[in-house]
């Protein structure tokens, strides 16, 4: 048998957590075929991964992605760090669903412009991802304020009955045609008077489909207890596992309280199914947001509509040179977007290493200033993190970026390396490996990263893209 690839004396690593091993692997077509201690047969290329990890490809759970990868299908930003597969439609926008009139309203306007929303269905967004074969694979959640904008005559106000049943039947289809699940951003101002009822009547429809709720609480600050109850709530009523979005414990009175909250998690794990995502950092970024200004910490200026020279500034700095508060100066900048220091390391690094946390970016590609994490996420997982700070094994971090988010959101067949398994992997030097990017210099290609394939193909190696793609629209049990 003549394979196209053989990785020849790799350190295997293969997602579930488990010790490292050492073999040769090899890929045919799409799919991983041979996994042996030594494998003699002749392939058309092979790899001597001598010093090297094989690894799956890693899956950024949590993105906001669902524009850009058709907009530059090849994606630079996620494939030079390794990752194969993303999931878009967190924080309860989805581009799959959108139907705008004349405005792309907040925060859906995080993902793009009002010309790029063409999707009215999923099978329409499924059918654009596949003909344009991005360099990664694309799974979608599908968002609660995005249905909201289809029916409801003012996001400000809570759905009526009828509103619920249009979005409803919307979601239904949706997850007919192959989305994973439901998202909320309720702590948006388009979606936090949205009702808990309004979120449970939709969440009955996830079982079904063996869907998940996502949620971007009502809030991370002083009120979590209660918002993060409400999501157990939510769960425990459609039957389904719920997933808390980028968990975190923001504000500085809250640090320290992720060991109340993940000791909530545990107690209620007990009875259902409980997970959360988190990004390595302790700044997060959104759009600038009045209620957020504070001077307990840095608020970084990312982008502003009517002062573009104050991108790159903190807002401490901008209201000193204007003579001003940071209130002030933060409705001067508006419209605006803002990276917020407003977590704990220590916070970061518990959630981090807690069993039910896995690895999501939350990056923003249309900010034109962005968080680093759009670009280092999982070099920096896996480098800093592991390597340097010896937070946990190699094999656990890479747990949580492959094996267990594959477990997590029903992608069948990848997120582990085993025979008939598809040949979504990345080739990285352990000692190596780290980010680039800064919050002042973000936009840098991680090192360490060698060799990225998805669905067999090589799309990332010697620090560029191969001008090859073969990503394609996921659907949950449904390759």
């Amino acid at each position: 048998m003549k394979m196209d690839w053989l990785f020849k004396n790799a350190t295997v690593i293969d997602g579930s957590g488990n010790a490292a091993y050492h073999a040769d692997v090899a890929v045919e077509g799409n799919r991983i075929v041979r996994i042996a201690p030594t494998i003699h047969d002749v392939a058309e290329n092979t790899v001597d991964c001598q010093g090297r990890v094989l690894s799956p490809g890693f899956i950024d759970v949590h993105t906001h992605d669902d524009l850009v990868v058709l907009r530059r299908p090849d994606y630079i930003e996620k494939t030079s760090q390794g990752v194969t597969s993303i999931i878009v439609g967190n924080c309860g926008i989805s581009a799959a669903c959108a139907v705008l009139k004349d405005e792309v309203p907040d925060p859906i306007n995080l993902l793009g412009e009002l010309n790029e929303f063409h999707y009215p269905d999923v099978a329409r967004y499924r059918e654009q991802i596949n003909t344009v074969t991005p360099s990664v694979n694309v799974a979608t959640l599908i968002g609660h304020t995005t249905l909201r904008n289809n029916c409801v005559e003012s996001l400000l106000e809570p759905a009526s009955e009828a509103n619920i049943r249009t979005m409803r039947d919307a979601l239904r289809l949706a997850l007919e045609q192959g989305a994973l699940g439901l998202s909320t951003g309720l702590s948006y101002g388009n979606a936090v008077n949205a009702s808990t009822e309004e979120i449970c009547a939709l969440a009955e429809l996830l079982a079904e489909h063996q869907g998940i709720y996502t949620t971007h609480m009502r809030t991370e600050y002083d009120g979590i207890i209660d918002a993060m109850l409400e999501a157990f709530h939510v769960g425990r009523h459609g039957r389904v596992p719920v997933q808390i979005s980028h968990h975190k414990c923001a504000g500085a009175k809250n640090w320290g309280r992720t060991t109340q909250t993940l000791a909530l998690i545990e107690k209620y794990q007990q009875h259902q199914e409980i997970n959360c995502d988190v990004y390595p950092y302790r700044a997060g970024s959104s759009n600038l947001d009045l209620k957020q200004v504070t001077e307990d910490y840095d608020i970084l200026i990312t982008w502003s509509t009517p002062h573009p020279e104050m991108a790159g500034k903190t807002l401490q700095a901008i209201a000193a040179e204007w003579g001003t508060d940071v209130h002030c100066a933060a409705a001067r900048l508006q419209p605006a977007g803002a990276i917020y220091f407003q977590m704990h390391e220590e916070d970061v690094r518990r959630v981090l290493q807690h069993p039910s946390s896995m690895v999501g970016s939350d990056g923003l590609p249309c900010d034109p200033n962005p968080h680093p994490r759009l670009w280092g996420t999982f070099p920096r997982v896996l480098g800093y993190y592991s390597r340097d700070e010896k937070l946990f094994p190699l094999t656990t971090a890479i747990h949580k970026m492959t094996g267990m988010s594959a477990w997590r959101f029903g992608l069948e067949k990848r997120g582990l390396i085993r025979e008939g398994n598809f040949a979504d992997l990345v080739i990285f030097d352990p000692q190596n490996i780290n980010e680039t990017g800064t919050f002042q210099n973000p936009k840098q290609t991680a090192d360490g990263i060698e060799h990225v394939f998805v669905n067999g193909v090589l799309t990332w190696s010697q620090q560029q893209m191969t001008g090859l793609r073969a990503g394609k629209f996921l659907s949950r049990k449904e390759q």
